[in-house]
Protein backbone atom coordinates (compact mmCIF):
# COMPACT_ATOMS: atom_id res chain seq x y z
CA UNK A 1 0.00 0.00 0.00
CA UNK A 2 3.04 2.13 0.80
CA UNK A 3 4.41 1.84 -2.55
CA UNK A 4 1.02 2.58 -4.51
CA UNK A 5 0.73 5.48 -2.60
CA UNK A 6 3.91 6.82 -3.02
CA UNK A 7 3.57 6.00 -6.80
CA UNK A 8 0.37 8.16 -7.06
CA UNK A 9 1.84 11.41 -5.25
CA UNK A 10 5.12 10.65 -7.52
CA UNK A 11 2.30 10.84 -9.97
CA UNK A 12 0.68 14.46 -8.88
CA UNK A 13 4.50 16.35 -9.07
CA UNK A 14 5.04 14.53 -12.43
CA UNK A 15 1.28 15.99 -13.49
CA UNK A 16 2.65 19.44 -12.10
CA UNK A 17 5.80 19.97 -13.51
CA UNK A 18 8.37 18.20 -10.85
CA UNK A 19 10.71 15.97 -12.14
CA UNK A 20 12.83 13.43 -9.59
CA UNK A 21 16.15 14.69 -7.87
CA UNK A 22 19.15 12.96 -8.63
CA UNK A 23 19.47 12.74 -4.40
CA UNK A 24 18.30 14.40 -1.73
CA UNK A 25 20.89 16.86 -1.30
CA UNK A 26 19.52 18.05 -4.56
CA UNK A 27 16.00 18.67 -3.99
CA UNK A 28 13.93 21.26 -3.70
CA UNK A 29 11.18 19.26 -1.92
CA UNK A 30 11.52 15.89 -0.17
CA UNK A 31 8.96 14.01 0.45
CA UNK A 32 8.91 10.89 3.18
CA UNK A 33 5.57 8.53 2.55
CA UNK A 34 6.03 6.82 6.23
CA UNK A 35 4.65 3.41 7.76
CA UNK A 36 2.88 2.98 11.51
CA UNK A 37 2.52 -0.44 11.57
CA UNK A 38 6.23 -1.27 13.44
CA UNK A 39 7.75 0.71 15.80
CA UNK A 40 10.78 0.10 13.88
CA UNK A 41 9.77 1.49 10.94
CA UNK A 42 8.63 4.54 12.61
CA UNK A 43 12.20 4.81 14.29
CA UNK A 44 13.97 4.42 10.70
CA UNK A 45 11.57 7.65 9.39
CA UNK A 46 12.63 9.78 12.63
CA UNK A 47 16.43 8.84 11.72
CA UNK A 48 15.84 9.92 8.37
CA UNK A 49 13.70 12.90 9.15
CA UNK A 50 17.00 14.06 11.19
CA UNK A 51 18.84 13.15 8.12
CA UNK A 52 17.07 15.37 5.91
CA UNK A 53 17.17 18.11 8.63
CA UNK A 54 21.00 18.13 7.99
CA UNK A 55 20.28 18.40 4.55
CA UNK A 56 17.80 21.47 4.58
CA UNK A 57 20.08 23.33 7.17
CA UNK A 58 23.32 23.06 4.86
CA UNK A 59 20.54 24.02 1.59
CA UNK A 60 19.79 27.47 3.16
CA UNK A 61 23.32 28.40 4.22
CA UNK A 62 24.38 28.40 0.94
CA UNK A 63 21.02 30.21 -0.04
CA UNK A 64 19.11 27.03 -1.19
CA UNK A 65 15.69 26.29 -0.21
CA UNK A 66 14.79 22.46 0.43
CA UNK A 67 10.73 21.84 1.53
CA UNK A 68 10.22 19.09 4.30
CA UNK A 69 6.87 17.06 3.61
CA UNK A 70 6.30 13.52 5.91
CA UNK A 71 3.05 11.94 4.98
CA UNK A 72 1.28 8.62 5.24
CA UNK A 73 0.62 6.36 8.53
CA UNK A 74 2.78 7.95 11.12
CA UNK A 75 2.17 11.92 10.06
CA UNK A 76 -1.48 10.82 10.78
CA UNK A 77 -0.64 9.08 13.98
CA UNK A 78 1.50 11.90 15.40
CA UNK A 79 0.22 15.17 13.45
CA UNK A 80 1.68 18.51 14.36
CA UNK A 81 3.52 16.85 17.14
CA UNK A 82 6.57 15.76 14.69
CA UNK A 83 6.69 19.86 13.74
CA UNK A 84 7.30 20.27 17.64
CA UNK A 85 9.91 17.61 17.67
CA UNK A 86 11.34 18.79 14.19
CA UNK A 87 10.34 22.53 13.03
CA UNK A 88 12.40 22.10 9.87
CA UNK A 89 8.97 19.96 8.95
CA UNK A 90 7.43 22.55 6.62
CA UNK A 91 4.01 20.24 6.23
CA UNK A 92 3.02 17.25 7.65
CA UNK A 93 0.08 15.15 5.28
CA UNK A 94 -2.17 12.36 6.90
CA UNK A 95 -3.10 9.42 5.10
CA UNK A 96 -6.56 11.40 5.01
CA UNK A 97 -6.06 14.84 3.36
CA UNK A 98 -3.71 13.85 0.67
CA UNK A 99 -5.69 15.70 -1.51
CA UNK A 100 -3.79 18.81 -0.25
CA UNK A 101 -0.53 17.78 -1.58
CA UNK A 102 -0.96 19.77 -5.24
CA UNK A 103 -1.51 22.96 -2.79
CA UNK A 104 1.67 21.97 -0.92
CA UNK A 105 3.54 22.38 -4.46
CA UNK A 106 2.32 25.34 -5.78
CA UNK A 107 3.24 27.26 -2.46
CA UNK A 108 6.67 25.53 -2.42
CA UNK A 109 6.97 27.15 -6.09
CA UNK A 110 5.94 30.26 -4.39
CA UNK A 111 8.32 30.65 -1.99
CA UNK A 112 11.40 32.71 -2.99
CA UNK A 113 14.72 32.54 -1.02
CA UNK A 114 15.38 30.96 1.98
CA UNK A 115 11.89 32.10 3.84
CA UNK A 116 9.97 29.82 5.77
CA UNK A 117 7.01 28.18 3.44
CA UNK A 118 3.25 29.24 3.38
CA UNK A 119 1.09 27.51 5.61
CA UNK A 120 -2.04 25.41 4.26
CA UNK A 121 -5.31 25.49 5.88
CA UNK A 122 -6.37 22.19 5.96
CA UNK A 123 -10.16 20.76 6.28
CA UNK A 124 -11.13 20.16 9.88
CA UNK A 125 -12.84 16.26 8.47
CA UNK A 126 -10.96 15.89 5.51
CA UNK A 127 -12.33 12.43 3.70
CA UNK A 128 -10.04 10.13 1.74
CA UNK A 129 -9.88 9.80 -1.79
CA UNK A 130 -8.34 7.49 -4.41
CA UNK A 131 -5.53 8.48 -6.92
CA UNK A 132 -6.42 7.63 -10.85
CA UNK A 133 -3.13 5.65 -10.93
CA UNK A 134 -0.83 3.92 -8.73
CA UNK A 135 1.78 3.03 -11.51
CA UNK A 136 5.31 3.37 -10.24
CA UNK A 137 7.43 5.42 -12.77
CA UNK A 138 9.34 3.82 -15.19
CA UNK A 139 7.75 0.78 -14.32
CA UNK A 140 5.73 -1.44 -16.84
CA UNK A 141 5.86 -5.02 -15.57
CA UNK A 142 3.47 -4.75 -12.17
CA UNK A 143 1.48 -2.37 -10.60
CA UNK A 144 -0.63 -1.95 -7.23
CA UNK A 145 -4.37 -1.58 -7.58
CA UNK A 146 -5.99 -0.28 -4.46
CA UNK A 147 -9.88 -1.03 -3.87
CA UNK A 148 -10.31 -0.06 -0.57
CA UNK A 149 -8.56 1.87 2.44
CA UNK A 150 -8.73 2.03 6.13
CA UNK A 151 -9.82 -1.21 8.53
CA UNK A 152 -13.03 -1.61 10.53
CA UNK A 153 -11.66 -5.08 12.27
CA UNK A 154 -9.24 -3.36 15.23
CA UNK A 155 -7.38 -6.29 15.72
CA UNK A 156 -6.11 -5.81 19.47
CA UNK A 157 -2.39 -5.03 17.89
CA UNK A 158 -2.79 -3.08 15.36
CA UNK A 159 -2.58 0.33 14.51
CA UNK A 160 -3.82 0.56 10.85
CA UNK A 161 -7.88 1.16 11.96
CA UNK A 162 -6.41 4.33 14.05
CA UNK A 163 -4.23 5.91 11.36
CA UNK A 164 -6.38 5.02 8.40
CA UNK A 165 -9.45 5.25 9.35
CA UNK A 166 -12.93 3.23 8.67
CA UNK A 167 -13.25 1.19 5.87
CA UNK A 168 -13.73 3.56 2.63
CA UNK A 169 -14.51 0.92 -0.97
CA UNK A 170 -13.09 2.32 -4.10
CA UNK A 171 -15.95 2.56 -7.46
CA UNK A 172 -15.51 -1.00 -9.24
CA UNK A 173 -16.05 1.67 -12.28
CA UNK A 174 -12.69 3.47 -11.32
CA UNK A 175 -10.97 0.65 -10.78
CA UNK A 176 -11.74 -1.03 -14.14
CA UNK A 177 -10.56 2.47 -15.64
CA UNK A 178 -6.82 1.90 -14.10
CA UNK A 179 -6.99 -1.39 -15.17
CA UNK A 180 -7.37 -0.16 -18.14
CA UNK A 181 -4.62 2.44 -18.25
CA UNK A 182 -1.98 0.21 -16.92
CA UNK A 183 -2.66 -2.50 -19.27
CA UNK A 184 -2.48 -0.22 -22.11
CA UNK A 185 0.84 0.85 -20.58
CA UNK A 186 2.12 -2.83 -20.94
CA UNK A 187 1.32 -3.45 -17.70
CA UNK A 188 1.05 -7.67 -16.92
CA UNK A 189 0.45 -7.98 -13.57
CA UNK A 190 -1.69 -6.34 -11.41
CA UNK A 191 -1.77 -6.91 -7.46
CA UNK A 192 -5.27 -5.32 -5.97
CA UNK A 193 -4.57 -3.94 -2.39
CA UNK A 194 -6.87 -3.30 0.56
CA UNK A 195 -6.11 -4.18 4.82
CA UNK A 196 -8.70 -6.48 4.11
CA UNK A 197 -9.56 -7.04 0.53
CA UNK A 198 -12.77 -10.11 1.89
CA UNK A 199 -14.82 -7.34 3.32
CA UNK A 200 -14.74 -4.87 -0.15
CA UNK A 201 -18.64 -4.42 -0.49
CA UNK A 202 -19.81 -1.52 -3.33
CA UNK A 203 -23.69 -1.53 -3.60
CA UNK A 204 -24.28 -5.03 -4.14
CA UNK A 205 -21.44 -6.32 -5.50
CA UNK A 206 -18.66 -8.08 -2.63
CA UNK A 207 -15.05 -9.19 -3.15
CA UNK A 208 -16.15 -12.42 -5.06
CA UNK A 209 -17.94 -10.96 -7.27
CA UNK A 210 -15.49 -7.65 -7.54
CA UNK A 211 -12.68 -10.35 -8.08
CA UNK A 212 -14.20 -11.81 -11.23
CA UNK A 213 -15.04 -8.15 -13.19
CA UNK A 214 -11.22 -7.08 -12.47
CA UNK A 215 -10.21 -10.74 -13.60
CA UNK A 216 -12.33 -10.62 -16.97
CA UNK A 217 -11.06 -6.77 -17.39
CA UNK A 218 -7.72 -7.76 -16.87
CA UNK A 219 -7.48 -10.30 -19.41
CA UNK A 220 -9.23 -7.78 -21.86
CA UNK A 221 -6.64 -5.45 -21.52
CA UNK A 222 -3.59 -7.60 -21.62
CA UNK A 223 -2.75 -8.37 -18.26
CA UNK A 224 -2.40 -12.34 -17.66
CA UNK A 225 -1.50 -12.04 -13.71
CA UNK A 226 -4.02 -10.65 -10.85
CA UNK A 227 -3.33 -11.10 -7.34
CA UNK A 228 -4.72 -9.59 -4.13
CA UNK A 229 -3.41 -8.32 -0.83
CA UNK A 230 -4.53 -9.05 2.58
CA UNK A 231 -7.12 -11.56 3.01
CA UNK A 232 -8.68 -12.00 6.45
CA UNK A 233 -9.61 -15.47 7.03
CA UNK A 234 -12.94 -14.71 8.89
CA UNK A 235 -14.52 -13.15 5.53
CA UNK A 236 -12.87 -15.50 2.91
CA UNK A 237 -16.23 -16.50 1.31
CA UNK A 238 -16.74 -20.14 -0.37
CA UNK A 239 -17.48 -18.11 -3.33
CA UNK A 240 -14.59 -16.10 -3.34
CA UNK A 241 -12.83 -19.54 -3.20
CA UNK A 242 -14.91 -20.40 -6.96
CA UNK A 243 -14.03 -17.76 -8.46
CA UNK A 244 -10.37 -18.37 -8.22
CA UNK A 245 -10.20 -21.61 -8.91
CA UNK A 246 -12.42 -20.83 -12.46
CA UNK A 247 -10.09 -18.20 -13.45
CA UNK A 248 -6.48 -18.78 -14.33
CA UNK A 249 -5.82 -14.82 -14.66
CA UNK A 250 -5.93 -15.43 -10.84
CA UNK A 251 -1.99 -16.35 -9.72
CA UNK A 252 -1.87 -19.59 -7.91
CA UNK A 253 -1.03 -18.16 -4.49
CA UNK A 254 -2.31 -17.07 -1.62
CA UNK A 255 -1.33 -14.69 1.32
CA UNK A 256 -3.64 -15.99 3.89
CA UNK A 257 -2.70 -14.31 7.23
CA UNK A 258 -3.06 -16.79 10.64
CA UNK A 259 -1.15 -14.58 13.26
CA UNK A 260 -1.57 -17.68 15.74
CA UNK A 261 -2.12 -21.13 16.39
CA UNK A 262 -3.81 -20.46 19.87
CA UNK A 263 -7.24 -20.00 20.33
CA UNK A 264 -6.98 -18.16 23.64
CA UNK A 265 -4.31 -16.00 21.56
CA UNK A 266 -6.70 -15.33 18.64
CA UNK A 267 -9.19 -14.33 20.83
CA UNK A 268 -6.71 -11.81 22.49
CA UNK A 269 -5.79 -10.49 19.38
CA UNK A 270 -9.54 -9.80 18.16
CA UNK A 271 -8.98 -11.56 14.79
CA UNK A 272 -12.48 -13.00 14.75
CA UNK A 273 -11.89 -16.49 13.34
CA UNK A 274 -10.86 -20.13 15.91
CA UNK A 275 -7.86 -22.32 14.65
CA UNK A 276 -10.10 -24.82 13.57
CA UNK A 277 -12.47 -22.23 11.60
CA UNK A 278 -8.50 -21.39 9.48
CA UNK A 279 -7.87 -25.11 9.09
CA UNK A 280 -11.60 -25.43 7.29
CA UNK A 281 -10.68 -22.89 5.53
CA UNK A 282 -7.35 -24.09 4.08
CA UNK A 283 -8.37 -27.64 3.46
CA UNK A 284 -11.32 -25.76 1.08
CA UNK A 285 -9.17 -23.84 -1.05
CA UNK A 286 -6.74 -26.85 -1.62
CA UNK A 287 -9.14 -29.27 -2.50
CA UNK A 288 -10.82 -26.70 -4.86
CA UNK A 289 -7.17 -25.30 -6.23
CA UNK A 290 -4.75 -27.74 -5.19
CA UNK A 291 -1.88 -26.06 -6.88
CA UNK A 292 -2.15 -23.22 -4.74
CA UNK A 293 0.67 -21.60 -2.57
CA UNK A 294 -0.15 -19.97 0.97
CA UNK A 295 2.30 -17.95 2.56
CA UNK A 296 1.09 -16.10 6.64
CA UNK A 297 2.18 -13.88 8.71
CA UNK A 298 2.83 -15.29 12.08
CA UNK A 299 2.91 -13.06 15.21
CA UNK A 300 4.46 -14.27 18.93
CA UNK A 301 5.11 -13.15 22.03
CA UNK A 302 1.87 -11.51 22.43
CA UNK A 303 0.71 -10.40 26.41
CA UNK A 304 -0.24 -13.22 28.13
CA UNK A 305 1.01 -15.67 25.80
CA UNK A 306 2.32 -19.42 27.15
CA UNK A 307 4.13 -21.98 25.81
CA UNK A 308 1.22 -24.13 25.38
CA UNK A 309 0.13 -21.39 23.06
CA UNK A 310 3.24 -20.86 21.29
CA UNK A 311 3.50 -24.60 20.99
CA UNK A 312 0.31 -24.52 19.22
CA UNK A 313 1.45 -22.10 16.91
CA UNK A 314 4.22 -24.05 15.72
CA UNK A 315 2.02 -27.29 15.72
CA UNK A 316 -0.38 -25.23 13.04
CA UNK A 317 2.59 -24.68 11.16
CA UNK A 318 3.53 -28.32 10.56
CA UNK A 319 -0.34 -28.88 9.40
CA UNK A 320 -0.64 -26.16 7.10
CA UNK A 321 2.69 -26.16 6.09
CA UNK A 322 2.98 -23.09 4.70
CA UNK A 323 5.39 -21.94 1.44
CA UNK A 324 6.62 -18.52 3.25
CA UNK A 325 5.48 -16.55 6.58
CA UNK A 326 6.20 -13.60 7.81
CA UNK A 327 7.29 -13.83 11.19
CA UNK A 328 7.69 -11.03 14.30
CA UNK A 329 6.70 -10.90 17.52
CA UNK A 330 4.58 -8.79 19.40
CA UNK A 331 5.72 -4.68 19.73
CA UNK A 332 3.63 -3.01 21.72
CA UNK A 333 2.15 0.31 19.31
CA UNK A 334 0.19 3.16 21.52
CA UNK A 335 -2.88 3.61 21.24
CA UNK A 336 -4.36 -0.09 20.25
CA UNK A 337 -6.04 -2.31 22.67
CA UNK A 338 -2.77 -4.35 23.57
CA UNK A 339 -0.97 -1.28 24.73
CA UNK A 340 -1.63 -1.64 28.29
CA UNK A 341 -2.17 -5.38 28.57
CA UNK A 342 -0.44 -6.97 31.63
CA UNK A 343 1.34 -10.23 30.96
CA UNK A 344 3.90 -8.57 28.61
CA UNK A 345 6.43 -11.44 27.38
CA UNK A 346 10.20 -10.31 27.78
CA UNK A 347 12.28 -9.63 24.93
CA UNK A 348 14.97 -12.36 25.55
CA UNK A 349 11.18 -15.10 25.68
CA UNK A 350 10.05 -13.27 21.99
CA UNK A 351 13.04 -13.65 20.21
CA UNK A 352 13.55 -17.68 21.75
CA UNK A 353 9.55 -18.44 20.48
CA UNK A 354 10.48 -16.16 17.32
CA UNK A 355 13.15 -18.63 16.90
CA UNK A 356 11.35 -21.58 16.91
CA UNK A 357 9.17 -20.60 14.45
CA UNK A 358 11.50 -19.34 11.96
CA UNK A 359 13.25 -22.79 12.36
CA UNK A 360 9.81 -24.16 11.37
CA UNK A 361 9.21 -22.31 8.58
CA UNK A 362 12.36 -22.83 7.07
CA UNK A 363 12.22 -26.30 7.28
CA UNK A 364 8.85 -26.26 5.12
CA UNK A 365 10.16 -23.53 3.08
CA UNK A 366 13.43 -25.93 1.94
CA UNK A 367 10.69 -28.63 1.63
CA UNK A 368 8.46 -26.66 -0.49
CA UNK A 369 11.16 -25.37 -3.08
CA UNK A 370 13.30 -28.53 -2.97
CA UNK A 371 9.81 -30.19 -4.62
CA UNK A 372 9.51 -27.66 -7.16
CA UNK A 373 12.52 -28.55 -8.77
CA UNK A 374 12.86 -30.38 -12.08
CA UNK A 375 9.97 -28.55 -13.29
CA UNK A 376 8.73 -26.44 -16.09
CA UNK A 377 7.23 -23.29 -14.93
CA UNK A 378 5.82 -20.54 -16.44
CA UNK A 379 7.10 -16.55 -15.42
CA UNK A 380 7.05 -12.96 -15.59
CA UNK A 381 10.15 -11.52 -16.26
CA UNK A 382 10.54 -8.38 -14.07
CA UNK A 383 14.20 -6.99 -14.47
CA UNK A 384 17.87 -7.43 -14.15
CA UNK A 385 19.98 -8.74 -11.62
CA UNK A 386 21.12 -6.98 -9.06
CA UNK A 387 24.60 -9.43 -8.27
CA UNK A 388 25.06 -10.68 -12.18
CA UNK A 389 23.77 -7.89 -15.56
CA UNK A 390 23.70 -10.73 -17.59
CA UNK A 391 20.77 -12.16 -15.67
CA UNK A 392 17.15 -11.60 -15.26
CA UNK A 393 14.98 -11.61 -12.34
CA UNK A 394 11.61 -13.97 -13.12
CA UNK A 395 8.38 -14.90 -10.46
CA UNK A 396 6.56 -17.44 -11.35
CA UNK A 397 2.66 -17.35 -10.35
CA UNK A 398 3.26 -19.31 -6.56
CA UNK A 399 5.46 -15.98 -6.49
CA UNK A 400 8.42 -17.55 -5.97
CA UNK A 401 11.60 -16.04 -7.40
CA UNK A 402 13.59 -17.37 -9.63
CA UNK A 403 16.66 -16.39 -11.88
CA UNK A 404 18.13 -17.39 -15.47
CA UNK A 405 20.51 -15.98 -18.60
CA UNK A 406 18.63 -13.93 -20.78
CA UNK A 407 18.85 -10.26 -22.58
CA UNK A 408 17.07 -7.26 -20.89
CA UNK A 409 15.16 -6.96 -24.19
CA UNK A 410 12.76 -9.46 -22.46
CA UNK A 411 11.54 -7.62 -19.77
CA UNK A 412 7.99 -7.71 -19.19
CA UNK A 413 7.19 -10.89 -21.28
CA UNK A 414 6.38 -14.47 -20.07
CA UNK A 415 8.65 -17.37 -20.37
CA UNK A 416 8.89 -20.46 -19.77
CA UNK A 417 12.10 -22.04 -17.54
CA UNK A 418 13.35 -25.45 -15.67
CA UNK A 419 14.18 -24.66 -11.94
CA UNK A 420 17.08 -26.86 -11.69
CA UNK A 421 18.75 -25.73 -8.89
CA UNK A 422 18.16 -23.48 -5.68
CA UNK A 423 20.68 -20.61 -4.00
CA UNK A 424 19.44 -19.98 -0.71
CA UNK A 425 15.30 -19.32 -1.52
CA UNK A 426 15.84 -18.90 -5.03
CA UNK A 427 15.50 -20.78 -7.81
CA UNK A 428 18.22 -20.28 -10.99
CA UNK A 429 17.50 -22.06 -14.15
CA UNK A 430 19.80 -22.52 -17.34
CA UNK A 431 18.10 -21.46 -20.49
CA UNK A 432 14.77 -19.50 -21.09
CA UNK A 433 12.23 -19.82 -23.72
CA UNK A 434 9.60 -17.24 -23.97
CA UNK A 435 6.02 -17.82 -24.68
CA UNK A 436 4.49 -17.84 -28.27
CA UNK A 437 2.76 -14.62 -28.63
CA UNK A 438 4.25 -12.98 -25.77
Amino acid sequence: MNNAESAALALVCREKGWTAAPDGENADLVLLNTCSVRKTAEQRVLGRIALYVSIKKKRCTSGKNQALVVAGCMAQRMGETLKEQFPAIDYVMGTSNRSIFPLILEAVERTTGTGPFPSIIMDETPEFAFSSSHLEEGSSVRSFIPIMHGCNNFCSYCIVPYVRGREVCRDPALIAEEIRLVGGRGVREITLLGQNVNSYTWDNLHFAGLLHIVAEEARKNGIQWVRFLSANPKDFSDETIRVMAENRTICRHLHLCVQHGSNRMLTAMNRGYTREQYLCLVEKIRTAIPEISLSTDILVGFPGETEEDAAETLSLMEEVRFTHAYMYHFNPREGTAAWDLSGRISEDVKRERLSRVIDVQHKHTVHHLKKRLGTRERVLIEGISRKNADELVTRTERDEMAVVPGPASMIGSFAEITLSSLRGHTFRAKEILQCPGD
